[in-house]
C-alpha cells in the first residue's frame, strides 16, 4: 500500500507523514528540497531562475522515486511519502514558458513513465491565508519573500489537477482550514479513517514500472 500526500507550500505535507507513520507501521519517503542550490534564487527572481530551478527539482525527484520508492516498498508493503512525481509539472506550468516549458515537457514525460504511482493520493487543501501563515511561522530563509499571489496561483492550479483522478490514482481530498492535525489527536483520527476508508474503496493499481 502506497500513499503520497500532495498539496501547495505550507500546507503540512511532511507533517502529515511524519504523523501517520506509525499509524500504518509504514516506511517514510520525504521529498529533498533544500538541497537545490537555485532555491534561494529563484524565490528572489523567479524569472532568471525559474528553469535551472524546475530542472534540478525535475532529476532530483526522479533519481529518489526510481531508486527509493521501489526499495522502500520491498522492505516493507506500506510507504508514506509528502510527494508526488507529477507535482513537479505543476510548478513547471507556473514558473515556465515557451521553449523552456516545451523542453520540460519532454523530458518529465519520458522519465514519468518509469515511476510507480500511488495506491491513494491524499491531496491536502487550504486556503491561501492559511497556507501563508503556516509558511510565515515554519520561517524557512528561502520562503520569507513568497508572494500572496503566487501561493494564490499555485493552490488554483494544484485544485484543478487533484478534481480528477491522477493518472487513474484515487484521490482523497482533505480540507485542512480548520484542521490542526498536530495538535489535536482527534484530527489526526479524522484524516486517518478517512484514508482508511478511502483505502477500502480503492483498487490498488498494477506496478506501472
Amino acid at each position: 500500500m502506497y500513499i503520497a500526500i500532495e498539496g501547495v507550500i505550507g500546507v503540512g505535507k511532511t507533517t502529515l507523514a511524519r504523523l501517520l507513520q506509525p499509524q500504518f507501521n509504514a516506511e517514510i519517503l520525504l521529498e529533498i528540497f533544500e538541497e537545490n542550490p537555485f532555491l534561494s534564487d529563484f524565490y528572489g527572481d523567479r524569472a532568471r531562475y525559474a528553469f535551472q530551478t524546475q530542472m534540478f527539482f525535475l532529476l532530483s525527484r526522479y533519481h529518489q522515486q526510481r531508486r527509493s520508492v521501489p526499495e522502500l516498498l520491498a522492505k516493507n508493503e506500506n510507504l508514506l511519502s509528502d510527494y508526488t512525481f507529477a507535482k513537479d509539472s505543476l510548478f513547471a506550468r507556473i514558473n515556465l514558458e515557451g521553449d523552456e516549458l516545451d523542453m520540460y515537457g519532454r523530458v518529465h514525460e519520458a522519465l514519468a513513465e518509469k515511476i510507480k504511482h500511488p495506491d491513494l493520493l491524499v491531496f491536502l487543501r487550504a486556503k491561501t491565508k492559511t497556507l501563508m501563515e503556516r509558511i510565515e511561522m515554519r520561517d524557512r530563509p528561502y520562503e520569507r519573500d513568497m508572494e500572496n499571489a503566487y501561493i494564490a496561483e499555485l493552490s488554483e492550479t494544484y485544485a484543478d489537477f487533484f478534481s480528477k483522478p491522477y493518472n487513474n490514482t484515487p484521490v482523497l481530498t482533505i480540507d485542512t482550514d480548520n484542521l490542526d492535525f498536530v495538535r489535536s489527536e482527534k484530527d489526526l483520527a479524522f484524516i486517518k479513517e478517512k484514508i482508511d476508508e478511502a483505502l477500502a474503496k480503492a483498487p490498488l493499481q498494477p506496478d506501472l514500472i
